[in-house]
């Protein structure tokens, strides 16, 4: 093995991305991590420096879930990790893959309380598929395979790697960084293919809930072939509505909160559920009661990429470890028609769900569903919207139509503040598409430092904030459970669309419904970032909720 030129850690850390194919990083800068930085100076890699570390982060998953490869964050130590920990929460629990890099102290100072000293493993435990520091600069090209290689390998999440400074600053001279991570198929033995062809074929009332990670826009069509073929109405899981083509005569909604009652009586009354990717948890199952654990009533189909989710909760009639985008295009070419019709479960089923789709009327001279109505009608095929926590999102899941993958961001964690950072990462992903950000007033104002990164690095996201002046899931729980009693709900809010000017972008207000339609287009037509501040009723709780009727 010849000697390569000397070159210190920072470099060879940034090496190693390069040959894993990292085209882009998030971060916050910190002296922690300067040689890393140095390293990122003249490499090939897209260096976006955002506002918070917890930007830093969400932006990186949001990366990841784009991609399917792991999106990568670099904050600094102590307060840098801790802000950057909401993000690792998301990709753990949606699943996606993801690398957070965190500079560390000098390893001869470790366990002294150091400066902003942090026990990482300890930390980040329950939160990552695997935490570890490195100890040696010449294992630098190592630990970051072995970090790509979990972080996509079975059920993605994402890794941490504490990055010691003195070992960032070190000289090597060895071998060059490690190929990119090589992946198992993820595909099911032929023998499971047919077992779940030869079930759903016997069922009489059978129906999919697909879900999960990964998934590509190759998955989605064989979906789509495989309800045809096999004659089966298919459920999205929480937050996972673009996983098939929403126009698809068999798509029959989403199984999350809010989920439509007719909708969950299906589930309740299917004889054969097949999970497709969906770890069935307490958002997808209405708190674990469409399906009743440990022994569902209904006859269980689990599909996982984690062998330890099969039998979690649910113990499934049949089990299978696969790739669910794997197993998918399989089970499409495998699938023959029912041995019983049953297209009056479909249809019923389909037209529950476009009976749904009818807007409720809220209260209001702008109301959110016909808003929702207006981006059905004005965006394009391939528009993403992002969206974090809150009421707000409730008419966005309920009236607005995927029509492909990937089209929906959005954090099956609930976390608040994810909506923006998510669409400047798919902005700057995508700049050729449209991409629209919603965000209550409350979820905006946790990341709304962040739209100075779309306006530093030209990412021309369109943001639409739901103004209501309080923070409206919680004012909505209270008026159920302490009726007239609020408390610590109400806010005192900026004027949004002045801040976006402030930043250079285009800002403006909306009072009225017929207001939209003109906003949004020269929103669209700005060529800057751009918020819509949407003055809506605080009476509007939700798509079937009042503060008169909570």
């Amino acid at each position: 093995m010849s000697e390569q030129p000397s070159r210190h850690g920072g470099k060879v850390l940034v090496e190693a991305l390069e040959a894993q194919g990292v085209e882009r990083v998030f971060c916050v800068p910190g002296e922690s991590y300067l040689a890393a930085l140095d390293g990122l100076f003249d490499s090939g890699v897209d260096t976006i420096v955002t506002r918070h570390e917890g930007g830093a982060s969400l932006m990186a998953e949001a990366d990841g879930k784009l991609t399917g490869r792991p999106g990568i964050a670099f904050v600094t130590r102590g307060p840098g990790a801790t802000n950057a920990s909401c993000g690792v929460h998301v990709a753990y629990q949606d699943s996606t893959p993801m690398i957070l890099f965190i500079g560390q102290v000098a390893s001869d100072q470790r366990d002294r309380e150091a400066f902003q000293e942090v026990d990482y493993r300890a930390m980040f435990h329950p939160l990552a598929k695997w935490v570890a520091e490195i100890d040696r600069v010449d294992r630098i090209p190592e630990y970051v395979s072995h970090a790509f290689h979990v972080a996509q390998s079975g059920r993605p999440g994402p890794v941490v790697l504490a990055l010691p400074e003195d070992i960032l600053s070190s000289d090597y001279t060895g071998a060059p960084a490690v190929p990119a991570a090589t992946l198992p198929s993820g595909k099911a033995a032929e023998s499971d293919v047919g077992a779940i062809v030869d079930m759903l074929a016997k069922a009489e009332r059978p129906l999919v809930i697909v879900g999960g990670g990964p998934w590509s826009q190759k998955a989605a069509n064989a979906l789509g072939r495989f309800a045809d073929k096999a004659a089966l109405p298919v459920g999205a899981s929480f937050r996972c509505q673009d996983y098939l083509d929403n126009r698809h005569s068999h798509y029959v909604g989403d199984v999350g909160i809010g989920i439509n009652p007719k909708l969950a009586e299906r589930v309740k009354n299917a004889d054969v559920i097949l999970s497709l990717g969906a770890r069935l948890g307490e958002m997808t199952t209405s708190g674990y009661t469409l399906l009743t654990p440990p022994l569902p009533r209904q006859t269980l189909i689990h599909v996982h990429a984690d062998a330890a989710e099969i039998g979690r909760v649910y113990r499934p009639a049949l089990g299978v470890v696969a790739n669910a985008a794997e197993l998918v295009c399989q089970l499409a070419d495998a699938a023959r028609s029912p041995e019983t019709p049953r297209d009056q479960w479909i249809t019923s089923a389909r037209s529950d769900y476009e009976e749904w789709q009818q807007p409720q009327q809220s209260p209001g001279d702008l109301k959110m569903e016909q808003v929702i109505s207006h981006l059905n009608e004005a965006l394009g095929e391939d528009a993403i919207l992002t969206n974090g926590a809150g009421n707000y999102s409730a008419w966005l899941h309920r009236y607005y139509r995927y029509r492909n993958w990937p089209t929906q961001l959005a954090p099956t964690s609930g976390s608040m503040g994810y909506g923006l950072p998510a669409a400047i990462a798919a902005k700057l992903r995508h700049p050729e598409r449209d991409v629209v950000c919603l965000a209550g007033d409350g979820c905006f104002q946790m990341v709304m430092q962040e739209f100075g990164v779309a306006c530093q690095y030209g990412a021309n996201v369109i943001v639409l904030v739901s103004n209501n002046g309080m923070y409206g899931t919680i004012r909505m729980h209270q008026e159920r459970k302490y009726p007239d009693r609020p408390s610590g709900t109400r806010m005192h809010n900026p004027d949004f669309a002045a801040f976006a000017r402030s930043y250079g972008g285009f800002g403006a207000t909306v009072t009225s419904d017929s207001e939209f339609p003109a906003a949004l287009q020269a929103a669209r037509e700005a060529g800057v970032p751009a918020i819509l501040d949407l003055k809506v009723d605080p009476h509007a709780l939700s798509p079937k909720l009042t503060l008169a009727h909570p």
